[in-house]
C-alpha cells in the first residue's frame, strides 16, 4: 500500500528544495526553514512505520 502521506512530505519537500537551488536561497529563509521542518516530519513518520 502506497504511503500518501510520506509521498506528499517528500515531493513537497523536493518541490522547496529545487526551488531554492534555482533562486540560491541562503539558509534562513522560511522556504529552507520548512525544508528542515519536513525533513524532521519525514524521519518522524519513518520511524512510526517500523
Amino acid at each position: 500500500m502506497a504511503d500518501l502521506y510520506l509521498k506528499a512530505l517528500e515531493s513537497e519537500r523536493k518541490r522547496l528544495w529545487a526551488t531554492c537551488r534555482l533562486k540560491g536561497l541562503a539558509k534562513g529563509t522560511p522556504e529552507r526553514v520548512r525544508i528542515g521542518e519536513l525533513d524532521g516530519l519525514i524521519a518522524e513518520h519513518k520511524g512510526k512505520s517500523k
